[in-house]
């Protein structure tokens, strides 16, 4: 695992020299298609990617989207009408059914299908019309790292191909990538204030919220601390009232307009006296202990890089616990469900 986070600016490298031209021929054909509406499938850390996609089709291109559920396909067996829907399929191993059914079923509904996939040859590259390869490499870990970040900056590549941009901002990512892994240490140290937490609450907001579910689910799976995603709205929803004094909360801070609406999430949090720790460029109020993190602006892109710091203090987490995160317990790389 911690090679493979090592690996991520090479790959991010790669996919910015290397991606582009098939990147530019499929945003061609979404053009010629011209979709009225957007539907993306995954399942586990793909999810998350979709999640950060959603944003991107609607807030950069203007597509309204949605996540599918996959189990009205494979469980309650629908056939909704697709015509004129964009429908992108990503999985890291492109042999999940519950991703790969659906996309058949959707291409076969009138939809332009999409898979963003680690593997050429694989089941979901032979359903789907046109595959994007995220040029990752072999990931051996089960806990995705690089997958997960190829995934995020092929989708954002992809969507400003098909709005007319040039994505030039994304050019300088590995080197920004690089800066985030040279924090190793202070990460680790971090790792030591949660040792012994028995949970764990993350929470961000906008394109970042897939970064909150994502981090938790690497807690989960290289530290085995039960901990849960939330985007700061939709803890002050509810969720916010199952924590107490001392309850261990992290807050990625985002740039722009979600940094400013994580003002008010930090402040309810601050006023139950919780454990908080802050991810992000500058310190923090009172009662609140910061990590400080180069900054990542433009907000669109931060999930590419945010995610990082979450994996290396899963890791470092997960080895203090004593576990093995190449092996957590239960899992395999590739997940067959329907």
């Amino acid at each position: 695992m911690w090679r493979e986070i090592r690996e991520q600016p090479d790959v991010l490298r790669r996919l910015l020299l290397d991606g582009r031209e098939a990147i530019d021929r499929v945003a061609a054909a979404i053009r010629d298609y011209a979709p009225r509406f957007a539907v993306l499938v995954a399942r586990g850390t793909s999810d998350h990617a979709a999640a950060y996609g959603k944003y991107l089709l609607e807030t950069r291109l203007g597509v309204p989207a949605s996540l599918a559920a996959p189990s009205t396909t494979t469980l309650y067996h629908s056939r909704p009408r697709l015509d004129r829907v964009l429908y992108i399929a990503i999985s890291q191993s492109g042999e999940s059914p519950d991703v790969v059914l659906p996309t058949r079923q959707a291409a076969g509904s009138g939809a332009l299908t999409v898979a963003i996939t680690n593997q050429n040859q694989s089941p979901l590259s032979a359903v789907a019309a046109h595959t994007l390869q995220i040029m990752a490499g072999e990931e051996k870990a089960v806990a995705a790292t690089k997958s997960y970040t190829a995934s995020l900056l092929t989708l954002f590549l992809l969507i400003e191909a098909v709005a007319g941009r040039d994505a030039r901002e994304a050019n300088d990512l590995p080197q920004r990538c690089t800066q985030l892994l040279d924090r190793q240490e202070a990460l680790e140290q971090i790792a030591l204030r949660y040792r012994d937490a028995e949970q764990i609450l993350i929470t961000s907001r906008g394109y970042n919220e897939a970064t909150a579910r994502e981090a938790a689910l690497k807690l989960v799976e290289g530290a085995r601390i039960p901990a849960v995603g939330f985007s700061g709205a939709d803890l002050l929803h509810g969720p916010i009232a199952m924590v107490e004094r001392g309850f261990p909360v992290i807050a990625f801070i985002p740039p722009e307009a979600g940094g400013r609406a994580m003002g008010s999430v930090v402040e309810s949090l601050l006023a139950r006296a919780v454990d908080l720790l802050l991810l992000g460029p500058q310190h923090g109020p009172a009662g609140t202990t910061t990590v400080l993190l180069p900054d990542m602006r433009p907000e669109y892109l931060s999930p590419v890089l945010a995610i990082v710091p979450f994996q290396i203090l899963a890791l470092s987490l997960g080895r203090l616990r004593g576990y093995d995160p190449d092996r957590p317990a239960g899992l395999a790389k590739v997940t067959r469900t329907l």
